[in-house]
């Protein structure tokens, strides 16, 4: 039987009220333009996305030095889907719910966040539950190459709608996971699909070299070993 495909990416709208994305049409199938061709203008860590290490480190990998095995394998679903808004996921928390990691190279946080708010309103971002310092650390002390995200996971990211942009260490899964080199796949849409605890991921960024991010396509395979 073959796997079952989830797709879990946002789609880029023209419209969202985060990232307003100027698009251009051109062509109208006549011979003198005979191809639509479609232009976008969006910042790299717009809709779902990957974050290279250079996010947050001078120096570190971009996103095209960044393996595609860091970002397309075996994943192990983290259970968050019992969520409330606004709630802290602590290290307790997270503890609890890895129980049975048993070293997949990704983690996905599955909260069906998008279940509770729109993700095209702000009350997604503003409502959103949020890792907290003592969570991200145990998230990297199981020593994962990626982490992907169901929700807005830093507190601060609901901030940064009103200009408030704090200081690096409050920005906790930034600072604590891409520093130690952990990937990161954010905002993803969809995980209530998914079934098992374990899925096979695939979130493949756009080759943009030299960047520290890219827009990414991100599906889970449902059924699939990654033997």
């Amino acid at each position: 039987m073959p796997p079952r495909l989830v797709d879990l990416s946002m789609p880029i709208t023209a419209d969202h009220f985060r990232w307003p994305t100027l698009r251009e049409v051109t062509g109208d199938f006549t011979d003198a333009a005979p191809f639509q061709v479609t232009r976008l203008s969006l910042s790299c860590h717009a809709f779902t996305h990957v974050d290279a290490r250079r996010h947050m480190q001078p120096g570190a990998p971009t996103i095209d030095q960044t393996p595609l095995a860091d970002v397309a394998g075996a994943a192990f679903v983290v259970d968050l889907a019992d969520i409330a808004p606004n709630q802290a996921v602590d290290a307790a928390r997270i503890t609890t719910a890895v129980q049975e990691y048993r070293g997949d190279p990704i983690l996905l946080l599955r909260s069906c966040w998008d279940t509770q708010r729109d993700w095209s309103t702000p009350a997604y971002w503003r409502d959103a539950p949020y890792i907290t310092r003592d969570g991200a650390e145990v998230l990297a002390a199981l020593g994962p190459k990626a982490i992907a995200f169901d929700f807005p996971q830093d507190y601060t990211i609901r901030l940064s709608l009103d200009g408030i942009v704090p200081p690096i260490e409050e920005h906790v899964t930034h600072d604590v996971l891409l520093r130690r080199g952990v990937t990161l796949i954010e905002y993803l849409v969809g995980a209530a699909a998914l079934t098992g605890p374990r899925t096979f991921l695939c979130a493949l960024p756009l080759r943009v070299e030299g960047a520290d991010g890219a827009p990414a396509r991100v599906v889970a395979f449902e059924g699939m070993s990654d033997d």
